[in-house]
């Protein structure tokens, strides 16, 4: 497989982003000769889109997309997909920046793309987990991707994850423009409008790691935005490009 991007969104990762795309680069290599890691930085104050340009200068693998303010997690990723495709990735993948997701499986994932559309790394498949958490936030993310399972009456078991690998061919599919989530309900909303679609969608295991270093961008108001959403995104059509 080749054109395999990572996406990376940042916003005050000054403490993890060289690590984690050093880290990364190394296990896409590893994957696929064709590989790119594009950091995508919401203007982040602590310096981080400074240490991410030095990273780009040191590697053609490396690119930075600098964008004016802090505008949500989904449209960080939106603006991330939109270059990806541009620059004529055959797989985009998205991950945390602050190692909660495992650069180790990178491989699983771009090798599990082989067999279907989106692949997710999923926390609760069996083999899967999550390390570090209390119980206030193991039965938040629990509850939540029960919450939207039921709702939308799909079989995924980690709907809330953002640790994916998609297929070229869904994210030109999916009418991206007319996505309207900003936080953590974007990963939700994403997922479910591909089964829509009618792509094939897999979980692989992963486990999900408490981040070590900088500060938890989830907020109340993200919480509540994914709850307020999935009823809408059930009884609101399907939206993919004609």
């Amino acid at each position: 497989m080749s054109g395999s991007w990572v996406v990376l969104p940042t916003y005050n990762e000054a403490e993890n982003i060289e690590a984690i795309v050093r880290a990364a680069l190394t296990e896409l290599a590893r994957a696929t000769p064709d590989h790119r890691i594009l950091v995508v930085d919401d203007n982040s104050p602590d310096g981080t889109g400074q240490i991410a340009d030095r990273l780009a200068a040191e590697s053609d693998r490396v690119e930075v997309l600098h964008r004016t303010a802090k505008d949500g997690l989904g449209r960080a990723y939106l603006a991330g997909f939109e270059r990806a495709l541009a620059g004529g990735a055959d797989l985009v993948l998205e991950m945390d920046s602050d190692f909660s997701h495992d650069p180790k499986d990178l491989p699983r994932l771009i090798e599990a793309a082989s067999g279907a559309d989106l692949v997710l790394g999923s926390r609760y498949v069996p083999g899967g987990g999550v390390v570090d958490w209390g119980l206030s936030r193991r039965l938040l993310s629990r509850g939540g991707s029960w919450y939207a399972r039921r709702i939308l009456r799909v079989p995924i078991r980690d709907l809330t994850g953002g640790f994916k690998c998609f297929r070229r061919q869904v994210l030109e599919t999916l009418d991206l423009g007319d996505i309207d989530t900003y936080g953590y309900g974007f990963q939700i909303e994403l997922t479910y409008r591909a089964i829509q679609a009618g792509f094939e969608v897999r979980e692989i295991p992963i486990v999900f790691r408490d981040r070590e270093r900088g500060t938890s961008k989830m907020s109340p108001m993200i919480a509540a935005e994914a709850v307020l959403k999935v009823p809408a995104l059930r009884f609101g059509g399907r939206r993919v490009r004609s």
